[in-house]
């Protein structure tokens, strides 16, 4: 049986093609989820280590290091964080248009 050219150029069936727009959505979407995972393991590591015991607490401490602890949350997940958003990314392309 003479083997069948497979030509690269082949696009791919609209059927199994992800829309653009759904593709920065569900991006978007794990960045947002992997930023929550790091600002939550922060938080914890934050809560652990910067307290000295019999330290007095400032006013509106708490409120300063979560902003902080958000802001550095979102900028590593924007930089690739854990590597989690990218294969929630890649999961989410492969399987949004099986319904």
């Amino acid at each position: 049986m003479p083997a069948v050219p497979v030509s690269s150029t082949t696009a791919p069936s609209p059927s199994l093609a992800v829309p653009p727009v759904a593709a920065a959505r569900s991006a978007k979407a794990a960045r947002e989820f992997e930023a929550h995972l790091i600002g939550s393991l922060l938080e914890s590591l934050e809560k652990t280590f910067a307290a000295v015991p019999g330290d007095s607490s400032i006013p509106g401490v708490d409120d300063y290091n979560y902003l902080g602890t958000e802001a550095l949350a979102e900028a590593m997940a924007a930089r690739g964080g854990f590597g989690m958003a990218a294969m929630i990314t890649r999961y989410l392309q492969a399987h949004e248009s099986k319904g």
